[in-house]
């Protein structure tokens, strides 16, 4: 099998004591909790060491989470046992995800933005497949205008949002919220300092 470097190099950075991106959850997904409700179902996906799928768990939702990276799971379950909350955790890379396999209440896709543009099209249907109809999928990640910032995320344009292209394609969803914005943000040493920001909250 040819190696990785992908996942080696998540694997080398999640290697670190410290949680690369901080415990607390991301601000914005913190911000939608009033659409959230005990019992719900919920996927987190590259959910890395945790944090955004714990912070779920502890507001009662019964969470799936999955990471292809083996150092970020662990922290992730170390994170899960620590806060008390039972989470599923699963060790899965995003482009072999069984979209079909379960329809949630609630998907959360924050700063997943390592796929190309034809990868990232067929991981945005599987999305939208797996909500349940009226489910929520809560979307944070960096826009273009990240680039001169330089404060997380990656490093080529092709991989960063613009509202015209995540309304094209999450068109089949009600979109409830999509926004622009810069603002300052301090998530571990990963994403640290001013920020090129959108938000989305689409409704199946």
């Amino acid at each position: 099998m040819q190696p990785n470097p992908e996942l080696e190099r998540w694997n080398t950075r999640f290697s670190a004591a410290d949680y690369v991106f901080g415990t607390a959850p991301n601000a914005f997904l913190a911000s939608q909790a009033h659409r959230l409700k005990p019992g719900m179902t919920a996927l987190a996906i590259a959910d890395g060491e945790g944090r955004n799928g714990v912070w779920l768990a502890q507001q009662g939702l019964q969470v799936t989470g999955f990471d292809f990276s083996p150092n970020g799971l662990a922290k992730a379950q170390r994170l899960a046992s620590e806060r008390q909350v039972q989470i599923d955790y699963q060790l899965a890379d995003i482009t072999d995800w069984d979209w079909d396999a379960k329809q949630y209440d609630v998907i959360t896709a924050i700063f997943f933005q390592f796929a190309r543009p034809a990868e990232r099209a067929r991981i945005f249907n599987g999305l939208m497949r797996a909500l349940k109809p009226g489910g929520f999928l809560l979307l944070q990640g960096y826009r273009v205008e990240q680039l001169k910032y330089g404060s997380g995320g990656p490093s080529v344009a092709e991989q960063l949002y613009t509202e015209a292209l995540l309304r094209e394609s999450f068109a089949a969803l009600d979109i409830l919220h999509l926004a622009s914005h810069d603002d300052e943000i301090e998530e571990g040493a990963g994403h640290k300092g001013l920020s090129a920001l959108i938000d989305m909250v689409g409704r199946r």
